[in-house]
């Protein structure tokens, strides 16, 4: 009794706990760490580029992440069929990759709204909501499960598979429990029944694991990190760097920036805590310059790719 006692007291605790203020205080805290390194190194970093000598690198690195943006779209198709939504055709895809400029938007939630409202028109809210939730955890997975080669570092990385255990029927409802209540106020403009039962009423999930979906979600944080190791070959030409290193602390360093909802597709998080986690490995001039031409570079796949869908909105306003 006493055990339990704790242990509910212990609950309502966590349960006061105001997650979106030490998200956002993390967020803040995040772009000041970064900002002091940057104007510290300022005096040597460069900011022309010979595009003659490096446009190829730089143009590789462009369409890895448009790759992986389509890695993620197709991703997010096997996530809504994992559900009991079958769709033929590629609707889905491209809706996706036409609505992802929207994460860069404060609020970090609006490209989730856009998907939920599509998607329930084509199946039923509970597809609509569990399929949108659950797949930022898809890719948190993903990169975790990367970010585990780190174990050859420190025995501690093996502990990154965990999230990876919960990815499965039997436990997805309480994964998407927990996700909601996480995000707290974020999605409350989502409905959601909270009744277990009407959850597998009306989800049908057709498989014990989403294998081709979390292979997806791989391919996407891959692409990513190719794209960012070609931007950092591009200023470090000592050919000295660790390639499971880099993977490791940039699948680390995006992950933290997906987890805080304050940072719009995790900007500022995923430099200053990739800065942090390479230390004194690689120059931190150089790590500066990379950062900022990998973030551009994603940004304007992400702006290249939906362009449609932007133009289509200021077109209903006018």
């Amino acid at each position: 009794m006493r055990l339990k006692k704790s242990n509910q007291i212990n609950w309502k605790f966590f349960k006061k706990i105001n997650f979106s203020v030490i998200k956002s205080i993390f967020f803040v805290s995040s772009l000041l760490y970064f900002s002091v390194y940057f104007f510290y190194n300022f005096d040597q970093i460069s900011f022309e580029i010979n595009f003659k000598k490096n446009g190829t690198n730089l143009s590789l690195s462009f369409l890895f992440c448009i790759l992986s943006i389509f890695f993620n779209a197709y991703s997010w198709k096997y996530i809504v069929k994992w559900f009991g939504k079958e769709s033929k055709r590629n609707n889905l895809v491209y809706f996706y990759v036409l609505t992802n400029i929207l994460k860069y938007v404060p609020g970090g939630i609006w490209h989730f709204v856009e998907r939920f409202n599509f998607l329930q028109k084509i199946s039923n809210s509970q597809i609509a909501f569990c399929s949108t939730l659950i797949e930022p955890y898809f890719m948190l997975c993903g990169s975790f499960l990367l970010a585990s080669l780190g174990v050859i570092f420190s025995p501690w990385y093996f502990l990154l598979i965990l999230p990876l255990v919960f990815l499965n029927r039997k436990l997805i409802y309480l994964v998407l429990k927990r996700l909601e209540f996480l995000k707290g106020k974020a999605f409350e403009v989502l409905s959601f029944s909270k009744s277990k039962v009407q959850f597998e009423q009306r989800i049908n999930i057709n498989s014990f694991f989403p294998t081709r979906a979390f292979l997806l979600e791989i391919g996407f944080v891959l692409s990513k990190f190719i794209g960012f190791y070609i931007c950092l070959n591009t200023f470090y030409t000592n050919n000295t760097l660790n390639i499971i290193f880099l993977l490791v602390i940039f699948s680390l360093s995006w992950s933290i920036g997906l987890i805080v909802p304050a940072a719009p597709s995790g900007v500022g998080v995923f430099e200053a805590c990739l800065l942090f986690f390479a230390g004194k490995n690689i120059p931190q001039n150089i790590i500066i310059e990379g950062l900022i031409y990998f973030r551009i570079i994603s940004t304007l796949a992400d702006l290249f790719l939906s362009l449609p869908f932007l133009m289509g909105k200021l077109m209903k306003r006018t």
